[in-house]
């Protein structure tokens, strides 16, 4: 029905914003990237050319740089490929910490956080001074949110090395982060006063400023950012939330775009994105972004529920089913897997079981004093309830319909018993009929033949009645009067002579 398709459509935008939180740049799985020796490349760092490195190493380490410079360029990265390049350098010299500061960054880049770890600690024991990966192992505890962690590196980095600016950025965002947008504001500007073109610290003013709904300086500063990198995503992230604000979802969306392409992995990017195709019910794309998020993270239970929320926009509810499942296995108190599995049975024809799931929604949420009053889920389960009722009269219909043709088939049937009865006795009448004659004749047999046929009377002839007297002619005067004859006298019947009288 088109109705349980926008009222599902309005709970994935709900959804989503609940389980798929927009992480801010520099937050939980934003990998911020840390400051370079000598040059900014993508956190790729290049050698000071010491002296005491040999020519062999300077010479692949240059190469493995150049390699990623066009990797970067292309934003098409073969890790293996650098990693074999770094790691040739690495091996060519023990003392180019460089290179294994870069391992460092392509097992962090990987998602191979331990790794990525154990290379910077090395990294830091052949040149204690390389700060850079110092600062790169407090990013990761930054990432990971144990920003007391990181706090305590960056400090220790300042200690020793009071003017750098890398660090007090980083700090200047804890402080954000925090809330303390004074204290990250000055801090920031400190930054930039010892390194002007010091990226993190433009980042955090920027974000500073767009929390404060300052837009237009949030804008100015994030401009000035990309002269200093042109490829950084929470450049562009952060522009896309400004046009998001001031209400231009068209700039946002290319903005959100061209995030990703600075670095398909950049996960913030992929949430809004993911979340404007559900907006649109553009379910195709909002599988592919959602499926971003899960290279990230496979176990990411809000990312395979709105996978299945894709999956049933797009009418494939059993594969929508089968991620709410793998959800389950990850986090099965997540409450939205109760309400989306509920639209689906519901979708299925089973309202009862419906209803349950989002009754288990409301009460998986705080009860009804915790979920909106506006919330969709009552109208689906008011959307159930009907669909009950309307079974009900159809099942009620349907017994009146089949009590009627059963009086009707009563009917018919007692007509054709009375038809039939009449034709039976019709019948009989004629059977006696027929075995009286034949009786008759029997018996006449018996008596030595057959009795004549009595012969039937001819109908008596009526005698002509009399015809009146002829009136009398009358008689001309002219005409002559004729005389009766006169009879003879008769002879008498004896001899006896007769006395002549």
């Amino acid at each position: 029905m088109k109705t349980t398709t926008r009222i599902a459509a309005g709970v994935v935008s709900l959804f989503l914003v609940q389980g798929c939180k927009t992480t801010d740049p520099g937050t939980d799985g934003v990998k911020v990237d840390g400051p370079q020796v000598k040059r900014t490349t993508n956190n790729v760092a290049q050698s000071d050319e010491a002296p005491q490195i040999n020519s062999k190493a300077k010479l692949l380490f240059e190469d493995a740089v150049k390699a990623f410079d066009a990797m970067n360029k292309s934003h098409v990265y073969d890790w293996a490929v650098l990693e074999k390049k770094f790691r040739n350098a690495a091996d060519a010299d023990s003392r180019l910490a460089e290179a294994t500061y870069n391992l460092g960054v392509i097992a962090e880049r990987q998602g191979k956080l331990k790794e990525a770890a154990s290379l910077y600690n090395e990294a830091l024991s052949q040149k204690p001074t390389l700060r850079q990966a110092a600062e790169n192992l407090a990013v990761m505890a930054q990432n990971q949110g144990n920003e007391e962690k990181a706090v305590k590196i960056y400090e220790s980095i300042l200690a020793s090395y009071p003017d750098d600016a890398g660090s007090r950025a980083r700090l200047a965002e804890i402080h954000r982060r925090r809330g303390e947008s004074g204290k990250a504001l000055e801090l920031a500007k400190e930054a930039l006063f010892r390194d002007p073109r010091t990226l993190q610290a433009y980042k955090t003013m920027m974000q500073v400023h767009f929390e404060q709904k300052q837009y237009s300086l949030a804008r100015l500063i994030a401009l000035r950012a990309t002269k200093i990198d042109e490829n950084d995503p929470e450049i562009y992230f952060t522009l896309g939330l400004l046009n998001l604000a001031e209400k231009e979802p068209v700039k946002a969306r290319a903005q959100f775009k061209r995030a990703v392409e600075a670095r398909a992995d950049f996960l913030p990017a992929h949430y809004q994105l993911a979340k404007m195709a559900f907006d649109q019910e553009d379910y195709g794309s909002a599988e592919d972004h959602v499926r971003k998020i899960l290279q990230a993270n496979g176990n990411n239970a809000e990312a395979l529920v709105n996978l299945g929320v894709a999956y049933k926009g797009m009418g494939q509810v059993d594969k929508a089913l089968q991620a709410y499942d793998q959800a389950a296995k990850i986090k099965p108190e997540l409450p939205a897997l109760y309400l989306n599995r509920g639209i689906i049975i519901g979708l299925k024809g089973d309202p009862e079981k419906a209803i349950q799931l989002y009754k288990q929604f409301i009460t998986a949420s705080g009860g009804e004093t915790s979920v909106n009053a506006n919330h969709a889920v009552f109208e689906l389960i008011k959307e159930q309830e009907g669909v009950i009722a309307k079974r009900e009269e159809a099942k009620k219909a349907e017994e009146e319909a089949k009590k009627m043709e059963e009086e009707m088939k009563k009917a018919e049937d007692a007509a054709k018993e009375e038809e039939r009865k009449k034709k039976e006795e019709e019948f009989n009448k004629q059977r006696e009929a027929a075995k009286g004659k034949a009786a008759s004749e029997a018996l006449k047999d018996e008596k030595g033949g057959a009795e004549e046929p009595k012969k039937e009377e001819p109908p008596k002839k009526e005698e002509p009645k009399a015809a009146p007297p002829p009136a009398k002619p009358t008689t001309p005067p002219e005409a002559k009067k004729e005389e009766p004859k006169k009879e003879a006298p008769k002879k008498p019947a004896t001899d006896e002579p007769t006395d002549g009288l």
